[in-house]
Formats: structure tokens, C-alpha cells, sequence
């Protein structure tokens, strides 16, 4: 028993460094979801995200090896150490009151092992309390032997890791367009011309007193010309930039089309691709597009393959450009029915906004926007 004491703080520091480094490893891979994670929380933007999120992953490593050595342990590692552990408690606790003690992924441990935010909070709780153990039982090197430089040399050496071995593009924060572009109406030119108002029409000059339509005679004072629907004015939508798919210049902002933002590995998308592909068999859909992700593209022969239908698609390289086109707080799998680059409707992820296809088909099908 006396054995075990005596090696206990050492046991306990051991946990305690396991904990912080599955943690940090978890959170790398891959290293977007946590920037994501970050981004939703509103604590960074797209262009900030890739660097904190290495620098916080960074000081979760420096701590797993910190706590292991003597240097300023119970003055400086364990009670800084103790402080985040709080910071991260009271922000579940808001997650917990705002979202459910149950709902969601607190992203403790990345994708690696999902965890609740009660589960995290827990988790974090059984942490302090190992620290504080620690803390009563451990020492500083004596006086004079502890080197502050150490412990920032450990920090410095975890940040330059992260860094080298998860390097990114800084960021291209470039606005969205949305410039309209009046689109030419689709009028029979022999009963009709278009007025210096782009927004009305007049009837053409004929020599004859009648205008004949659909087998009927309608006087000319009397004649009102019902256009095709063209749909709403052309814009520049934020898919503007994505102009080839398969090889073919496309112009997703032309006529009615699905762009659909998925992720090759991703079940749920799969799913979302059946059910188009079991439609579009049935009923005319508009053009289908995919902009996938670039995680796992070694698996889109295999999504083809299982969906049971072979669309147009482009890869995004830029991991945030690619969220940023699915959405604030979004998650996979994105719908996006677009006509002349307006969006009619957009879906996202599993909860409230979900991917609906009988009410996509409805809208394609009433021609209204």
C-alpha cells in the first residue's frame, strides 16, 4: 500500500498528460473540424481559425509534457492548467443551457471520440480534481533550479510542431458577389418587344388589327402578354467562382440548378444523394452539381458507386471556402436550389434544416420563387 502511495502523484501526472495528448492528437485529425468548431463559436473567423487552432492545440500538448517534469509545477502548470480546465467547464455549461446537456459533439476529443457536452463537463470535473491532488502532493524543483525558459521552450517546440506538420494557405477573405445580372426574358418576338422599362413589355407593331393567340382573336387594345417565367433577375450568387465541372464550363447561375455541397466520406450525404438519384428517375430535376470537400476524395468512386448516380462535380481545395458556401454553423450534407444564382431553397446537416426533397421537388415544380 505504502508502494502505491508513494508512486501515486506519479500515476496521476501520468492519466492527467494521457488526457491532454489524446486530446490534442484527437483535435488534429482532421485539423478543419476543430477550426470549424472554433468558427461556430463565434471565438474566430475562417482566417484566424487554422492559426489558433494549432496555438490551442499546441498549449494541450506543451501541458501533457509539462506536467511531467518539476519546473514551476505547482506555481505555474497545475494552476494555469486548473484555470482552463474552468474556462472550458463554465462554456459547456452555457452550451448545456443554451443546446441540452445531450445534444451535439463538444469536440473534446475531435471526431476521434464524440463526447457530450455533459460527458466533456464531467470528464473535466474528475480532471480538476485530479490536479488538485497533484497539486498537494507534488513540489517545484528547489529554489533556484526552476527555469521558466523550459516550460516556454516546451510550448514553442509543441506550436513549431503543429505548424510544420499542418501547414495552410493564409487566408483569401474575398467578398461575395452579388451584383445583379438582368436576364433576357423569353418572349415570342413576333407578338411582342420589350419597352426602355426592362420590367414591362408592349406589344409589337403588326399591320393587322388582331393578334392571334392560342386560335383566338384578341383585339389589340385588349391584348395582354403573359411572358414565360424566366424566374427571378439573374445575380451572382456565392457558387459564381465554381464555373467547371467534368471538364464542361458551366454557369450555375443560369436557369434553375442543385448544387449540392458534400463530403466523400460522409454517410449522410450518401443518403441525400439517394433519394435525389430515386427522384430523378421519376421527375425531371434541374441540372445536378456537386461541390465535394477535400477530405477522403479517394472515396468518390465508391459514393458514385453506392448513390447510384454519376454527377458533375468539382473538388474544393479550400476546406473554409468550402463551409462558407455551406453556411454559418452548418453541417453537411448542403441542398441548394438555385434559379438565375437566387436561392429558392437551401438545406443543411440533420436537425432543424434538413434536407426536405418532396418540398425541393414542390418548389422546382410551382415555378415560384
Amino acid at each position: 500500500m505504502s508502494t502505491i502511495k508513494k508512486h501515486l502523484p506519479l500515476i496521476v501526472s501520468i492519466i492527467v498528460s494521457a488526457l491532454f495528448l489524446l486530446s490534442a492528437v484527437a483535435k488534429s485529425f482532421p485539423i478543419w473540424a476543430f477550426e470549424k468548431q472554433l468558427v461556430d463559436l463565434g471565438i474566430a473567423d475562417w482566417c484566424s481559425a487554422p492559426y489558433l487552432s494549432r496555438l490551442i492545440i499546441a498549449a494541450e500538448a506543451a501541458i501533457a509534457i509539462a506536467i511531467l517534469q518539476k519546473h514551476y509545477i505547482k506555481t505555474i502548470v497545475i494552476p494555469v492548467t486548473i484555470l482552463l480546465l474552468v474556462a472550458f467547464c463554465v462554456h459547456l455549461g452555457i452550451q448545456m443551457y443554451e443546446h441540452g446537456a445531450m445534444n451535439g459533439n463538444c469536440g473534446c476529443f475531435g471526431q476521434l471520440i464524440p463526447m457530450t457536452p455533459l460527458e466533456a463537463f464531467l470528464k473535466n470535473v474528475v480532471t480538476i480534481l485530479l490536479l488538485i491532488y497533484l497539486y498537494k502532493n507534488v513540489n517545484n524543483k528547489p529554489e533556484g533550479e526552476n527555469n521558466f525558459l523550459y516550460l516556454l521552450f516546451i510550448y514553442v517546440v509543441s506550436a513549431l510542431v503543429m505548424f510544420l506538420f499542418f501547414p495552410f494557405c493564409p487566408c483569401k477573405d474575398e467578398p461575395i458577389l452579388t451584383t445583379p445580372v438582368i436576364a433576357p426574358l423569353a418572349i415570342d418576338t413576333n407578338s411582342t418587344v420589350l419597352s426602355s422599362d426592362t420590367n414591362s413589355i408592349t406589344p409589337k407593331k403588326d399591320s393587322s388589327d388582331d393578334v392571334v393567340i392560342k386560335d383566338q382573336k384578341v383585339k389589340k387594345d385588349t391584348l395582354v402578354v403573359v411572358p414565360k417565367n424566366m424566374g427571378p433577375t439573374k445575380v451572382q450568387s456565392k457558387f459564381s467562382a465554381y464555373t467547371e465541372f467534368g471538364g464542361k464550363k458551366i454557369d450555375l447561375n443560369e436557369g434553375k440548378k442543385i448544387v449540392c455541397l458534400f463530403v466523400p466520406g460522409c454517410d449522410h450525404c450518401r443518403d441525400a444523394a439517394k433519394e435525389i438519384a430515386l427522384v430523378s428517375k421519376k421527375k425531371k430535376l434541374p441540372p445536378i452539381y456537386i461541390l465535394f470537400m477535400n477530405e477522403e476524395t479517394f472515396k468518390i468512386p465508391e459514393f458514385f458507386k453506392e448513390t447510384g448516380m454519376e454527377l458533375p462535380y468539382f473538388i474544393i481545395d479550400d476546406i473554409p471556402a468550402f463551409f462558407k458556401l455551406l453556411g454559418n454553423r452548418a453541417t453537411t450534407p448542403g441542398i441548394v436550389y438555385l434559379w438565375n444564382g437566387n436561392i429558392i431553397k437551401s438545406y443543411e446537416g440533420l436537425e432543424s434544416n434538413k434536407f426536405n426533397l418532396n418540398e425541393m421537388v414542390q418548389s422546382i415544380e410551382s415555378d415560384k420563387y
